[in-house]
């Protein structure tokens, strides 16, 4: 959620702020502003909408200057105006703030602030921070230890940038949200996320908790509770720019998916030796909860049933958003297993934090290397998915089921055999993800572009599979969709099967018989019947032949939606990148 990016240096940042903003969008906004230093003072612009739509109407022809921030707003305190988006400005009109997070004290504070004399222009949480800076500086405080002061103060979670109109310095702080610094010879980027920077440099800082950044002519980084200076390590992002284009595709959601047989192919031949030791740590384990949210969660779902049939292993699956109710259970030899692509999902660090407190091991499976996930966890696995700019989860979801299942093999002893039948997946994912194969669901899709409900339905791996199904088809299309275990239909759903209501059935070797018996009580109510899995029969209206692959089905299935979602949102005059209401990383709980 919300998007920041800021510049420092010898360029002029109002061309790298702009790019950098744009290459934020995948995170949901809905409007978007600027503030640059000049000469002359900050000069702040903003607008409702989306970045183009804003820039049409900013005129930033003859702004110029070397310290910039821009800030793409998904709104949570107050409703979505000129006067809430950011920039946030002091009432006195020189500091300047960009704000991701919540400010779970803000009423407090503005009240405090008022009867001090500031008044206030917006409904936001953020407008708290400049005022409260400044109120610390007229106290006579100068400026750093005002800043520093401020911030104590607040409560809740923010990744900031601070302006100051009377110097050049730009100051970052992170408390519970993302924020990352990119380095170049002339200058310093801050950002939400490494995409908006990433063809300027691949040196970054993972700045953490409590850290306060000042640049200028010099670049120093403090703990806000001890007031020392620190040092961060350098890293270098392995993701290459061009992995966070489209290229010839002509939206991410789609190239994403069509990524996903060079991602599986990468996954089965990376080093399994950390594959092994976390199938260790498991076996060694007293009490095994795997936490997620949104596809993250269906993944670990199906890894539980792959762990029970392979491996005889118990584990728990649990909302992240949930967890807490299962904390009293918890010991110094429970295991928590959380799964996230971002890993600044506020739920999943939440129940991370309450799993912390009880002294439980933690291990990660994530796809950001340096999120906070990865510095809360005690070992992690890398998805190794490359960016993902859709705010739909596509390659990430099929790479975390991958690694689950050679988890799952591993704890079986299996772990060859479970490698070698994931890359026997491959090229049928090829042949899936090919322009053959998208035009054939994109004639599913056009029979089914006016539906008011979709449902889906499975059973043992594929009762997974159609939860995610139903995920992806709403997401995207905005079409009610609902996925279920085949044997409920008859606890409630079946009342809603009328004549010509889409159901998609996937169907296995091990299922087929079951499955097909419910596929006949929807037909006999008029379903539309869409059949996914090895084997076409009578009773499918449309069928996509999706060969079978044991334990890799889950891997497989999903694929089809994943396109059908897609040329359904085209088709419906949806924006498959940036669905509604949604973003890619949910950092408030």
């Amino acid at each position: 959620m919300c998007g920041i990016i800021g510049y420092i240096g010898k360029k002029n940042a109002v061309p790298l702020v702009i790019e950098g903003i744009k290459k934020l969008e995948y995170r949901g906004y809905d409007s978007v502003g600027f503030a640059v230093k000049t000469e002359q003072g900050i000069i702040i612009k903003k607008g409702v909408g989306k970045v183009d739509e804003v820039l049409s109407k900013l005129d930033f022809s003859e702004i110029s200057g070397n310290t910039a921030v821009a800030h793409s707003r998904w709104a949570t305190h107050g409703s979505v105006t000129q006067e809430n988006a950011h920039p946030q400005m002091s009432s006195k009109g020189d500091i300047v703030v960009v704000h991701n997070g919540i400010i779970e004290n803000y009423q407090a504070l503005k009240q405090d602030l008022t009867n001090k004399g500031c008044t206030f222009t917006s409904e936001t949480d953020t407008e708290v921070i400049p005022n409260l800076i400044q109120n610390e500086m007229d106290s006579g405080k100068e400026y750093i230890e005002s800043v520093k002061s401020a911030l104590k103060k607040l409560e809740g979670s923010y990744a900031l940038l601070i302006l100051n109109k009377n110097n050049n310095i730009l100051i970052g702080a992170r408390k519970e949200s993302p924020l990352v610094v990119g380095f170049t010879e002339d200058g310093w980027f801050f950002a939400s996320d490494i995409p908006s920077f990433l063809e300027h440099t691949k040196k970054v800082i993972y700045l953490h908790d409590g850290d306060l950044v000042i640049a200028n002519d010099v670049f120093k980084i403090y703990n806000l509770d001890t007031g020392l200076e620190v040092k961060r390590k350098i890293a270098t992002v392995e993701w290459d720019a061009e992995q966070a284009k489209k290229g010839v595709f002509e939206h991410f959601m789609m190239k994403e998916i069509s990524e996903q047989a060079a991602i599986i192919s990468n996954a089965v031949t990376q080093d399994m030796s950390k594959i092994k030791n976390v199938a260790e740590t498991i076996k060694k384990a007293r009490g095994v909860y795997f936490i997620a949210c949104g596809s993250s969660y269906n993944a670990c779902l199906s890894a539980s049933y792959k762990f029970a049939k392979l491996a005889k292993v118990h584990v728990n699956v649990a909302l992240a958003s949930e967890f807490e109710n299962y904390k009293d259970f918890l010991t110094p030899e429970s295991l928590i297993i959380a799964v996230s692509q971002s890993g600044e999902t506020a739920d999943v660090l939440s129940a991370v934090k309450a799993a912390k407190e009880k002294k439980s091991r933690i291990i990660s499976i994530i796809n950001v290397m340096g999120s906070s996930l990865v510095r809360e966890s005690d070992e992690f696995i890398m998805q190794n998915a490359g960016p993902e700019i859709c705010v739909l989860a596509t390659k990430s979801y099929t790479s975390q089921l991958v690694i689950l299942t050679l988890l799952a093999y591993a704890l079986a002893d299996k772990l060859d055999y479970g490698v070698s039948k994931i890359k026997e997946t491959v090229n049928h994912i090829y042949y899936l993800t090919s322009e053959n194969t998208r035009n054939y669901i994109k004639d599913l899709a056009e029979r089914l572009r006016y539906a008011n409900h979709i449902y889906s339905i499975g059973r043992g791996l594929q009762y997974p599979t159609a939860l995610e199904a139903a995920l992806k088809i709403k997401e995207v299309s905005y079409i009610h969709a609902e996925g279920f275990a085949g044997g409920e239909l008859k606890h409630g759903t079946i009342a809603m099967i009328e004549h010509g209501t889409p159901c998609i059935v996937f169907t296995s070797r091990e299922t087929e018989k079951q499955i097909i018996s419910n596929a006949l009580e929807l037909k006999a109510r008029g379903a539309y019947i869409i059949g996914i899995g090895p084997n076409n029969n009578e009773v499918f209206d449309f069928f996509i032949k999706v060969r079978e692959a044991e334990e890799a089905n889950s891997i497989c299935q999903i694929i089809p939606i994943q396109i059908l979602a897609y040329q359904l949102a085209i088709l419906r005059g949806c924006d498959p990148d940036y669905p509604k209401n949604l973003a890619k990383v949910v950092t408030v709980l």
